[in-house]
């Protein structure tokens, strides 16, 4: 039989997959798979686990939210042998990067995808050493993005994001930047900067741009210029939520290598989770360096090939 490691986060989503673990582990052993699940215990506990399997299992399995992905990922960018597919059962409240990769909210379903999908070579990134699955970012709409409710984004769309960001507009802060990629300088105040291989950050489909494909060795970059005016900033929020995206306060451009420099530390996030505070961050593409498990159906969508 296969082996397979199954990690999860009973704590994620309310607790969901306790009550569907007989169930799924029920149906990965059906699939051909001897299973050793694992509770995780406390933040990282994941990505200690995975770095000591290097070798053990066919497959890494993970349920929980974007964290628990990030650390098993970023665990298995670590093993010296042959890297293991990756398969996930989201249980969190967001879940951005299995939207983008068409992974079932349903975890018996998403389960299923696992047992008869195909594995996806998929580009990771990696910011000053630290990897990441979908998005690193800093500035106002980092809060703002994760914080708004879920039933104001389904009901108002980009405009819940708008009420949210006028009641931070005292609070916001630009920070001067100096920006080096694609050959090219840029400079000046930013409230919020985003780089993201994702079709949706913070539970709004689309903030990225149009386009995104993960496997292509280049990431989105969304770079938003500090308003002076109310008016300003709903330029700001348009140009970032809106279907047309046209806006003079939001650049975007792709890469596959950003350098970021300030006058000051910079608190930035990886995959929503805390990055530290940092002057000069450098961030790349690893192209198709972890294969995540997607059903066959999706490839089209997300693949260049």
């Amino acid at each position: 039989m296969k082996k397979m490691f199954f990690l999860y986060n009973a704590h994620a989503g309310k607790g969901q997959i306790c009550g569907k673990l007989n169930s799924i582990i029920d149906m990965f052993t059906k699939s051909g798979y001897l299973v050793t699940a694992y509770p995780t215990q406390c933040a990282l506990d994941g990505y200690d686990k995975v770095c000591g399997a290097d070798g053990l299992y066919d497959i890494i399995v993970c349920s929980g939210g974007d964290g628990t992905l990030n650390e098993v990922i970023s665990a298995i960018m670590t093993h010296r042998s042959k890297k293991p597919p990756v398969g996930y059962i989201p249980a969190g409240s967001t879940n951005d990067f299995a939207a983008t990769l068409g992974i079932s909210r349903n975890m018996q379903r998403a389960a299923g995808q696992i047992a008869k999908g195909v594995p996806f070579a998929c580009d990771i990134g990696r910011m000053n050493g630290r990897h990441f699955n979908y998005v690193t970012a800093f500035g106002l709409f980092t809060d703002v993005s994760y914080k708004t409710p879920q039933n104001m984004k389904n009901m108002l769309g980009h405009q819940a994001y708008l009420f949210e960001s006028l009641k931070s507009f005292s609070k916001i802060k630009g920070y001067r930047l100096k920006i080096y990629c694609n050959d090219m300088e840029i400079s000046g105040s930013y409230i919020y900067g985003m780089v993201s291989n994702s079709f949706s950050v913070g539970g709004m489909k689309g903030i990225a741009g149009r386009d995104v494909l993960l496997d292509d060795g280049l990431f989105e970059v969304t770079l938003v210029k500090e308003p002076v005016t109310p008016h300003e900033l709903q330029q700001v929020v348009a140009g970032i939520f809106s279907k047309s995206q046209n806006s003079p306060m939001v650049e975007r451009f792709r890469t596959s290598r950003i350098v970021v420099e300030s006058e000051e530390s910079v608190a930035w996030t990886v995959d929503g989770e805390n990055a530290d505070e940092h002057q000069r961050v450098e961030i790349s593409v690893v192209k198709s360096a972890v294969e995540i498990v997607v059903d066959s159906s999706q490839l089209e969508r997300i693949s260049s090939k």
